[in-house]
């Protein structure tokens, strides 16, 4: 998560919400991270992009790195809870485990305002751990936006 914090900070430090993103294979052993296969963070107001959400890019760099859009068996790790569109991209990519730091009250879809990611409905449901290092993570978007805002 430290890591990922300071990816977060590399998007605030150019204008963006501080939200950083990594993204771990399956060869770890029991809980364990595996391999880092793939790293992102918030890149919509440098690139014009909505789409340019930590955990898209983060998972864009993972797929390239594998070849392959399926990372069944990885684990997301991101600052911030994903918001909706970043759950569908989650769940279509068919990422194991997310583990984020704060929760988003405004706009989460990982058991705060909506849970796409547990949603049974769907094709495939992840396993959500939050609250990792949430404190600091809090902190570092309120500062942002103290600044920024």
């Amino acid at each position: 998560m430290r890591h990922a914090m300071e990816l977060a900070r590399r998007a605030g430090d150019a204008g963006d919400v501080p939200v950083g993103a990594m993204v771990f294979s399956d060869d770890g052993e029991g809980h364990e991270l595996g391999t880092l296969i793939g790293c992102g963070w918030n890149t919509r107001e440098v690139d014009g992009d909505p789409c340019g959400h930590a955990e898209i890019n983060a998972l864009r760099a993972a797929a390239q790195q594998v070849g392959n859009w399926n990372l069944s068996g990885c684990t997301l790790v991101v600052t911030l809870e994903p918001c909706t569109m970043c759950a569908g991209a989650i769940v279509n990519s068919r990422i194991s485990r997310v583990v984020f730091g704060a929760w988003d009250e405004k706009a989460g879809a990982a058991g705060s305002v909506r849970d796409v990611l547990r949603d049974a409905r769907l094709n495939h449901t992840v396993e959500v751990i939050g609250g990792i290092c949430e404190e600091e993570n809090v902190e570092l978007l309120q500062q942002w936006f103290q600044q920024w805002r």
